[in-house]
């Protein structure tokens, strides 16, 4: 199974890149992994910037694809239920486990319905910037629970 960490947004800037290459290079020891990043839109409008959004994640995604949306509204889950939930997938055979992290603007009804699971970091909402960092950590962190490795301490 392929881990793809897609979001929207600028590219991550010099005092976190190397931070979130590491983590990233951390989750290709258990799974492939890549980043999908993709431009902001150069539209004004936030629905249509949703909507051209959505269109550009709704034709990469695969019919077995297993999406899994970052929004603010989603359900908070342990870094073990993350390992779990990540373990599941793989037992399943889904080709590609994809976290999408939305645009500025959120993302369109059309994803949210695509979406397998809706995955709260926080009820608080923070920088797109520090969100990849968040997530490509706690990839990490789930894959190192998988193994039982030392990195996770419950």
């Amino acid at each position: 199974m392929k881990i793809i960490l897609s979001s929207f947004g600028k590219q991550q800037e010099a005092s976190t890149k190397e931070a979130l290459d590491d983590f990233t290079r951390r989750v290709t020891r258990y799974f492939p992994c890549e980043w999908k990043l993709h431009p902001p839109s150069k539209l004004t409008d936030p629905t249509l910037i949703k909507k051209q959004e959505a269109q550009i994640i709704l034709q990469q995604l695969q019919p077995d694809d297993y999406l899994v949306l970052l929004d603010e509204r989603g359900k908070n889950i342990s870094s073990p239920e993350l390992a779990e939930l990540i373990q599941g997938r793989a037992n399943e055979s889904r080709r590609q486990l994809i976290f999408l992290i939305g645009g500025a603007y959120g993302v369109d009804s059309s994803v949210q319905q695509r979406a397998n699971f809706t995955w709260s970091l926080s009820k608080l909402v923070f920088p797109h910037q520090l969100v990849r960092l968040l997530l490509a950590e706690q990839v990490y962190r789930a894959c190192t629970i998988l193994r039982n490795e030392k990195y996770h301490h419950s």
